[in-house]
């Protein structure tokens, strides 16, 4: 984890949804703060706000108040074209669904993104990093929900983002395959020091994260750092 101050800033976040009587608030003043190259797990049950977050910070949707950095860019005082190139030139996304594009092969699913970016990762030395390498000539129906999810992964990284955002990546997976998910999430981060946000409200991928921020009713209950965390560590289930 870097020492070189906060990379990620985000100061009294809000955010509702509906008018009048139908207004709900889904974030209240919410403040975060993360280092380049942390990783930081958010947890909540489902609608506290984990995926508006994810998406705000991910310039998916507006917020009604507060301000978010990313490095340099104050993302909240962007026009519209200018948050495509901040989501092109800095995020990556990993979803729950992989949403591949079925008649791609793992290859070109990757490929995809390579082109969005002006520094991308070496496509070899990522397939082969993610355990893709011989599977990269076979479509998406050939390869297992894991596989497809490290595609997904392998996509979102090529970019050679700063910041990749999580949204419930081991959903759709079985116990073994999410435990080999996240152990590849930590690998990626040692050796392409982005800074990562999970959403998830699996409370047992807390242990593979530097920082732990917790959500209820829209709130920010906790937000813990973790030192047990190792850079070569198994995570403990």
């Amino acid at each position: 984890m870097s020492n070189g101050g906060a990379y990620l800033e985000v100061s009294g976040l809000c955010k509702s949804y509906g008018v009048d009587e139908a207004r709900v608030e889904v974030l209240k003043g919410i403040d975060v703060s993360l280092e380049k190259g942390e990783v930081c797990v958010l947890l909540g049950p489902s609608g506290s706000g984990k995926s508006t977050f994810l998406n705000i910070v991910g310039g998916l949707e507006p917020a009604d108040a507060g301000r978010i950095r990313v490095g340099d860019m104050v993302i909240t005082d962007l026009a519209a074209s200018e948050l495509v190139e901040y989501r092109r030139r800095e995020l990556g996304f990993v979803f729950q669904f992989y949403n591949l594009v079925p008649d791609l092969t793992v290859t070109e699913n990757i490929e995809v993104c390579q082109c969005l970016s002006d520094d991308p990762l070496p496509m070899d030395g990522l397939l082969k990093s993610l355990g893709l390498w011989e599977h990269r000539r076979k479509f998406p129906h050939e390869i297992s929900g894991g596989q497809q999810q490290r595609c997904a992964i392998g996509r979102a990284l090529v970019k050679n983002p700063g910041l990749l955002l999580c949204d419930e990546p081991t959903g759709a997976l079985d116990y073994h395959t999410s435990k080999e998910i996240l152990e590849l999430m930590e690998q990626v981060n040692r050796d392409y020091g982005c800074t990562i946000v999970i959403v998830t409200h699996n409370d047992a991928i807390k242990h593979m994260a530097h920082r732990i921020l917790r959500l209820r009713d829209g709130q920010l209950v906790a937000n813990e750092l973790n030192p047990s965390v190792l850079p070569a560590r198994e995570l403990t289930w």
